[in-house]
């Protein structure tokens, strides 16, 4: 009994921070339609080994436990931005943030005020 006791804890213990958030409200990364890159969103549901984000640019989608991770841009963290939202990507560091607005440092030069919605990470 103590086993499956031990074995139980470390299953929820493992279920709990696969995801680094389960609770409705977390802000976290998705990985949008699975393509690779980490989008900034917050978590409107969470249920039967799924989540369902609401995106910082305002799509929605509900995937599963492993598509999801904590957020944790900081200063210095690297990100691609949709620079002025003409549509391409580039990479830079966040320089500055305050919620969803973002100082970016871009590798070419530039610099730029964002909001997270239109910053992705790998």
């Amino acid at each position: 009994m103590k086993l499956k006791l031990m074995l139980a804890a470390a299953t929820i213990v493992g279920f709990a921070t696969s995801a680094g958030a389960q609770t409705v409200g977390d802000w976290v990364l998705g990985d949008y339609k699975g393509a690779g890159y980490w989008f900034p969103g917050v978590v409107e549901k969470v249920g039967n080994g799924t989540v369902t984000i609401r995106y910082d640019d305002g799509e929605r989608e509900t995937v599963g436990l492993s598509a999801i991770r904590p957020y944790d841009w900081m200063i210095g963290t690297r990100v691609q931005c949709n620079f002025k939202g003409q549509g391409n990507w580039y990479p830079g560091k966040i320089t500055s943030l305050s919620g969803e607005k973002l100082g970016i440092a871009y590798d070419d030069g530039d610099k730029e005020t964002t909001k997270t919605g239109r910053c992705r990470s790998n």
